[in-house]
């Protein structure tokens, strides 16, 4: 894994898989302070690994991305706000305090954004039939325990988007697919509630801006905190092609096999390629071709022009 950046102002105190985390400098050691730095990086992973080289212009991409769909869920789209984890001042197309607290080192991949007391729910929601949930529906007509209409194709549309939520599991563990019943164990009954209802909210409504621009969400995942206030917010990443699988409409509607219809704009092109070039959890995985790298690359800014564009 790259080592991270060392930033003027802030200390790096933690590094997942893709995101570097920083605390400003004058932060006690073991408090998590008011503001954290968080800085997407162009790693890419895949079956758990860490793959080199990394994506080129990724962290800007998702970074953007992210921004852009904050705003819109803040209100942009016109429907009701919803509370994200980013500084008050920090907005897409902003010139004033979060800017000028990111380094230039960083400028353009990382968001200043408040402290939250994060939820061990990682919020799962799907739309359409497709990948594990494909898997377990053909083998027992479920998608992670929850009963699903015979008769669906891989792609196929879900009668109505269901939420899955997993267990987000220590660093180094795998996260865990949970039942709902599961989820109000951990976090309780009203809060597995406040988690199902938002999370399937914002599926519906971004779902809903991407079939007005020719996409189809297919899925999504979403992390969420409780702010000093005790208000259920919005974290991390949101709605990106490394949370999330975009596939083009038409393609969809014309193609005559799965990977027709699900001409994909996330990183399925690096899983595609790394399926087929090793087998995954058996040793060191191969070095990623450029052309590879490039491609998906190209695929993530398609997606970001095909979004925000107007």
């Amino acid at each position: 894994m790259n080592d991270p950046a060392l930033l003027h102002g802030w200390r790096h105190v933690y590094s997942g898989k893709v995101r570097d985390l920083y605390v400003p400098d004058d932060t006690p050691e073991g408090a998590s302070g008011e503001r954290m730095l968080v800085v997407a990086s162009d790693r890419v992973s895949s079956f758990d690994h860490v793959l080199e080289p990394g994506i080129p212009d990724k962290g800007v991409l998702l970074t953007t991305l992210s921004l852009w769909w904050f705003d819109r869920l803040a209100g942009g789209d016109g429907g009701r706000r919803i509370p994200n984890h980013l500084v008050a001042d920090h907005v897409l197309g902003s010139d004033d305090t979060a800017h000028e607290l990111i380094p230039d080192a960083v400028a353009g991949r990382a968001m200043v954004v408040r402290a939250l007391d994060m939820q061990p729910i990682e919020c799962v929601v799907r739309g359409y039939l497709t990948g594990s949930g494909w898997l377990e529906y053909q083998s027992t007509g479920t998608v992670c325990g929850i009963p699903i209409a015979p008769g669906l194709a891989d792609g196929d549309r879900l009668p109505e988007p269901i939420f899955t939520p997993a267990y987000k599991a220590p660093m180094g563990e795998h996260d865990e697919n949970i039942s709902f019943e599961r989820t109000a164990e951990i976090v309780g009954s009203e809060m597995a509630e406040r988690l199902r209802e938002l999370s399937l909210e914002i599926y519906a409504r971004a779902a809903a801006t991407a079939e007005e621009r020719g996409l189809i969400l297919a899925d999504t995942k979403f992390e969420f905190g409780l702010d000093q206030q005790g208000v259920l917010t919005l974290a991390d990443e949101v709605l990106t092609p490394d949370s999330s699988r975009y596939w083009d409409a038409d393609a969809w509607r014309t193609g005559t096999t799965p990977a027709e219809r699900m001409a994909s704009f996330d990183k399925q092109i690096v899983r595609n390629w790394l399926a087929a070039a090793w087998v995954p959890r058996e040793g060191e995985p191969p070095r990623l071709p450029d052309e590879i790298a490039a491609q998906t690359s190209a695929r993530y800014a398609e997606l970001l022009r095909r979004l925000t564009a107007v």
